[in-house]
């Protein structure tokens, strides 16, 4: 669910964007709570990084 692409971005308004921030942040918190035991998941954690990266982006162009 993390990736999200830029051009799939483009394509949502302010509230919808927000939204996938929230579910993206709540995925972000699972592994978090999954990295305190054995499961490894830093590849899935960077990608949410950058998705989450991405959406501030483009919620800074859309208040622009």
């Amino acid at each position: 669910m993390a990736i999200i692409r830029k051009h799939e971005l483009k394509r949502l308004n302010k509230k919808e964007l927000l939204e996938k921030m929230k579910q993206i942040q709540m995925e972000q918190l699972k592994l978090r709570a999954q990295k305190g035991q054995a499961t490894s998941g830093t590849k899935k954690m960077k990608e949410i990084k950058r998705t989450i990266a991405r959406i501030n982006a483009q919620l800074n162009q859309i208040e622009e």
